[in-house]
């Protein structure tokens, strides 16, 4: 690849925060959403889990963008050496914050980079690793939090990207950017194995005022 040059980027995930991330690396990328079935299967260990179903979110999205690079990404809590879910309702966030506090679990954020340019595609894949300790609140904050932040759509109920940092009495990862569901600096890496041009002359330039 000419250097300079940059195959398009596709992100393969419809998450609005994922997109945020994205775009605070100054890169040019559109979005396509994945379509594939995301349940666990038997047996599977968590951070396998992440990493199948980022490879598979990015595979799915390969013949229609050929020549590019597709970014897939999963997200898994690991409690207790189980999966966590998305809770889908209240009351099954309710129970996942009463089950949570005061004990360390660890959010699995699988990343996969398929380069669509080469046949066959060559995917790179890595799993970041955050622990985080969940505070021990009362049922009244709990449910206060909830009517607040409706996570009902995340991992573990809690929307860290808002409110539910509050929840967390510590949060320790190589990649701080890995919890929200993106993990920046890992992401960075694969595209400089890619060839892709990330060195800070090649991005856009902001000037003083």
């Amino acid at each position: 690849m000419p250097t300079g040059s940059r195959p398009p980027l596709i992100l393969g995930s419809s998450s609005p925060y994922r997109q945020q991330q994205l775009r605070t690396l100054g890169l040019p990328f559109s979005v396509a959403k994945p379509g594939i079935d995301e349940t666990p299967q038997p047996n599977e260990a968590p951070a396998e889990t992440a990493l199948r179903l980022a490879r598979a979110k990015a595979e799915s999205l390969a013949t229609a963008h050929p020549n590019s690079l597709i970014i897939g990404c999963d997200q898994v809590l690991e409690f207790k050496q189980q999966p966590m879910g998305k809770p889908g309702n209240h009351a099954q966030a309710m129970l996942q914050l009463q089950t949570l506090r005061g004990q360390e679990s660890c959010f699995h954020s699988a990343l996969c980079l398929l380069d669509t340019r080469t046949q066959p595609a060559q995917a790179r894949s890595v799993n970041s690793k955050t622990y985080v300790k969940f505070r021990c609140l009362d049922d009244a904050s709990l449910a206060a939090y909830l009517h607040l932040d409706q996570p009902y759509d995340c991992a573990g109920s809690a929307k860290i990207e808002c409110r539910g940092i509050t929840l967390l009495e510590y949060c320790r990862a190589d990649d701080p950017s890995a919890l929200i569901g993106l993990p920046l600096i890992s992401l960075c890496q694969l595209l400089i194995e890619a060839g892709y041009p990330l060195h800070p002359l090649a991005l856009p330039q902001s000037h003083p005022a």
